[in-house]
């Protein structure tokens, strides 16, 4: 099928997973189609069609029929896109609500620091490679309860990162909790996927997505590392902030809350 690439596009900005949205194009085409049908007519691997249909199902954008063979349909255009316009609002509510908290945290904060001679006390400024890297292996050291990142490439640690997990297994240990959301582009390379893998299996919870605004990491609901790309474009500079602050530290973890709501709990093709 010649899947129309603006249509793909409009469907993505919507919140479709490219499989989806091309997974629905081809199911508006024709009144029903089996798994293996739908799946040659959109140019999706065979093995993922069933996640794919069973999300879009789920999301209440398609049916599926029983049977011998089950087959599936999609609902129509305008109440596919209302439901998936909902869900943006939803999210945008749930954005407007983060910037509030966000500015309620952080108004005090700024107040106070104006009336302080070094406003910065408890910000460390890092733009060296090796001291952002041991600032994040310092970090996981010290989360005792809670682990929260945004991870994507370059990544702060080499992938082996063995300090990152034995921090995931002492956190477990513990009755604490490790959570990672990870962008689709960096499950192209086997080395992170091998990566993902080996901290799944020491008890961290990974979620998956499209694009990640920065790299983060948030240790306790009071140490934060977040690494920054350079503005001006091309330059593959970072200067990455150490700060040890409760409140925003809580900030932030409502930001990774709303990201990982949005995420995927599985990877998705893109």
């Amino acid at each position: 099928m010649d899947v129309d690439d603006g249509s793909v596009s409009d469907l993505t900005a919507l919140g479709l997973a490219r499989y989806e949205a091309r997974i629905y194009l081809a199911l508006v085409r024709r009144e029903s189609y089996t798994a293996a049908e739908v799946a040659r007519e959109a140019d999706v691997p065979r093995q993922r069609v069933y996640d794919v249909l069973d999300a879009l199902v789920r999301r209440r954008l398609a049916t599926v029929r029983p049977g011998r063979v089950a087959t599936f349909s999609a609902v129509a255009p305008e109440l596919a896109t209302a439901r998936l316009m909902a869900l943006q609002r939803e999210s945008l509510e749930r954005l407007e609500h983060v910037s509030s908290a966000l500015v309620t945290a952080l108004l005090p904060v700024w107040s106070d620091g104006r009336t302080k001679t070094d406003p910065l006390d408890y910000i460390e400024v890092l733009r060296d490679p090796k001291a952002i890297a041991e600032r994040f292996a310092n970090i996981q050291e010290q989360a005792g309860r809670e682990l929260l990142s945004f991870s994507q490439r370059p990544f702060l640690a080499p992938v082996a990162n063995t300090e990152g997990i034995a921090a995931v297994r002492r956190l477990r240990r513990a009755g604490g909790r490790a959570r990672t959301i990870y962008t689709h582009d960096a499950l192209n390379d086997p080395e992170v996927l091998e990566h993902v893998r080996r901290f799944s299996e020491a008890g961290e919870e990974a979620r998956f997505i499209a694009e990640l605004p920065l790299k983060l990491i948030i240790a306790d609901a009071s140490l934060v590392l977040c690494d920054m790309p350079d503005p001006v474009a091309g330059t593959g500079a970072t200067t990455a902030l150490y700060i040890e602050h409760p409140a925003l530290a809580n900030c932030l973890q409502l930001a990774f809350q709303n990201v990982w709501d949005r995420a995927d709990p599985t990877a998705r093709g893109v």
